[in-house]
C-alpha cells in the first residue's frame, strides 16, 4: 500500500506541475491574443483616419476638378468670342487705336488734371530733397500731349 500511496502523492505532484505549466501557457496566450486585439483596433483606428482624410481630399480635388472644368469651358467660350472678325475689328480700332480702309483716325487727348496732395504735417523747408517736385511742361500750341507718348 505504501507504493501505492507514493505513487498518488506523485502523481498529485505531477499533476500539480502539468496544473501549472498548463495555466503559465493559458495566461501567456491570453496575454498574446490581447496584445494582438490591442494592434488590430490600433491599426483600424488609423485606417478609419486616413480614410476619412482621403474622402476630404478626394471631394476637394472633385470641387476643384469642377471649378477648372468651369472655367476651361469659359475660357474656351471668350476665346471663340475673341477670335471672331467683328470682335478682333473692336479690339484694333479701340484698344489699338487703328483705323479701316477709308477710314481717317482721329485721336482726342483730354487734359488730365493731377489731384491735390496735401501737404504734410512735417514740412522741412531746409531740405531740398523732399519738396522738389517735378512739373510737366505743356505745350503752347493747346494741344496736350502725354510724356509717354511720342510724335512720329
Amino acid at each position: 500500500m505504501e507504493q501505492s500511496e507514493e505513487d498518488k502523492q506523485t502523481q498529485k505532484k505531477k499533476r500539480k506541475r502539468h496544473s501549472r505549466k498548463t495555466g503559465f501557457y493559458y495566461s501567456f496566450l491570453t496575454i498574446v491574443l490581447l496584445f494582438c486585439l490591442i494592434q488590430i483596433g490600433y491599426g483600424a483606428i488609423l485606417n478609419i483616419g486616413k480614410i476619412i482624410s482621403y474622402q476630404g481630399k478626394t471631394v476637394t480635388l472633385q470641387n476643384l476638378l469642377k471649378n477648372a472644368k468651369a472655367r476651361n469651358q469659359d475660357l474656351k467660350s471668350e476665346k471663340k468670342l475673341i477670335t471672331s472678325d467683328n470682335s478682333l475689328e473692336g479690339i484694333a480700332r479701340n484698344n489699338l487705336k487703328m483705323a479701316g480702309e477709308d477710314e481717317i483716325l482721329i485721336i482726342i487727348n483730354k487734359k488730365v488734371e493731377e489731384p491735390e496732395k496735401k501737404k504734410s504735417k512735417w514740412n522741412f523747408k531746409g531740405f531740398k530733397i523732399f519738396n522738389k517736385k517735378e512739373k510737366i511742361q505743356e505745350p503752347t500750341s493747346g494741344i496736350y500731349i502725354p510724356p509717354e507718348v511720342q510724335e512720329e
